[in-house]
């Protein structure tokens, strides 16, 4: 009598295994498992074209960030600009009246700022599109997203007009080189040192550290005090029975001595001018003096000359104001 041998129950062979040449008939024959082949297209082959799609944006964003730092490192070496990081001022046939040594300083510190924001802008491009692809790789239907992010955009567009003027302003100022960080501005409402630069809001530093946030839509005028080189201009009031001449001779020879030699020399650009008598008012004679130095340094030049004029004054008997036999404190 024949023994009857038990058979393997028959596997539930899945529709997807017998598609020829897909993941689940692959793992299916080699697992003979239905649940981790139809699981197939979730567990290996969805999360391969993820990476994939990750290691090739953080590729072409590491490519795209290292063209832009070689381009800023040209730049701020003394290089001549790529057009793209040109102001509007270096457009050909603009007339430059910067001096060589100052443009090249402007070329670098723009460079750095224009490197910053084109590398924040390519993040925000290249991982915005890998985000929309691994969506549609996870299977959500970007059409409805597309949708209502246009309408939702059209809606915001007229709602936020004050916001889109703000960005194309810190646009143009950018493309123009108003201003950058570092430098000393006045912006009307606000005036100190730029401490940061957006699309929207330019932030400010005043000589008593409050920090202002100014929107660039805002902005009517802007006065840059650092941009290039700047003019030291000393106005020295003398008494009404002084020596011009004297007086002249004296600011001129002690400001050529201070800034030719010195820590100041290397802030000097042209040597001082003796401007002659810029006003003469019931109180004083005020004999005005500049020199050009380089952008943000006018202040500490300044200091030094009306100092060591000042001492030399008093030294060879300058008369000066309220000091002809009337109080030697000015009124109010």
């Amino acid at each position: 009598m024949p023994l009857d041998i038990a058979q393997p129950p028959l596997l539930n062979r899945p529709d997807c295994a017998n598609q020829e040449g897909t993941w689940c008939q692959r793992i299916f024959e080699l697992t003979n498992n239905e649940l981790v082949s139809r699981s197939a297209e979730w567990m290996i082959v969805r999360p391969a074209k993820i990476l994939m799609i990750l290691v090739v944006a953080f590729t072409v964003r590491y490519l795209i960030h290292r063209a832009i730092d070689r381009l800023t490192r040209t730049t701020a070496e003394g290089g001549a600009p790529p057009l793209l990081l040109r102001t509007l001022k270096e457009a050909p046939g603009a007339v430059r009246a910067a001096a060589s040594p100052l443009l090249s300083e402007r070329r670098a510190q723009r460079s750095r700022t224009i490197g910053s924001i084109l590398r924040s802008v390519t993040s925000f491009v290249v991982l915005g599109i890998a985000f929309v692809l691994i969506l549609g790789e996870l299977g959500v239907n970007l059409a409805p997203i597309i949708a209502s992010a246009g309408i939702v955009g059209l809606a915001f567009g007229f709602g936020a007009q004050n916001l889109v003027k703000d960005f194309l302003s810190g646009i143009f100022m950018v493309l123009e080189d108003q201003y950058g960080v570092g430098d000393t501005v006045d912006l009307g409402e606000a005036s100190g040192v730029v401490e940061g630069v957006g699309l929207r809001v330019t932030t400010v530093r005043d000589s008593a550290g409050t920090v202002w946030y100014v929107r660039n839509g805002e902005v009517m005028r802007v006065g840059n005090k650092t941009q290039g080189y700047a003019v030291a201009v000393l106005d020295l009031p003398l008494g009404h029975n002084a020596d011009i001449a004297q007086a002249s001779e004296i600011a001129g020879r002690v400001a050529g001595e201070v800034t030719s030699s010195g820590p100041l020399a290397q802030h000097v650009l042209s040597p001082p001018e003796v401007l002659g008598v810029e006003q003469v008012t019931v109180d004083a004679v005020t004999l005005r003096l500049t020199v050009r130095v380089r952008a943000g340094q006018q202040w500490a030049v300044q200091r030094a000359l009306l100092t060591k004029i000042k001492e030399a004054f008093d030294a060879a008997g300058v008369p000066a104001p309220y000091s002809n036999g009337r109080s030697t404190v000015p009124p109010g």
